[in-house]
């Protein structure tokens, strides 16, 4: 098991990190972790750019658009975080694991 962890860019409201859950030649499993700063979110949008090489290729448990430069956001279900509170979500990846820079906007 790889472990590839962020450091996580706190906006206040919601900070935001990826972990390496798996990797396999040619690819690996993202695991992205957002947590609410000192005070409840009602939802949350997390935006990141992987390096030349590393493209995203499915996710779940969240709202995903782009591959290269993405940006994902909650769902129904997982957007409400209390203070201090987390939510996670997952996605596959080709290349070889990385760590951005996450940036965490809260709602």
């Amino acid at each position: 098991t790889t472990t590839t962890t962020t450091t996580p860019v706190v906006s206040g409201a919601c900070s935001a990190e990826i972990d390496a859950v798996g990797a396999w030649n040619g690819g690996w499993q993202g695991s992205l972790t957002v947590t609410a700063g000192s005070a409840a979110i009602s939802g949350w949008t997390v935006t990141w750019t992987f390096p030349a090489g590393t493209v995203l290729s499915s996710s779940w448990n969240a709202v995903v658009s782009g591959a290269t430069t993405v940006t994902a956001s909650n769902l129904v279900w997982n957007g409400s975080l209390a203070a201090g509170a987390s939510a996670s979500w997952g996605f596959l990846a080709s290349g070889n694991p990385v760590a951005p820079t996450v940036t965490c906007t809260a709602s």
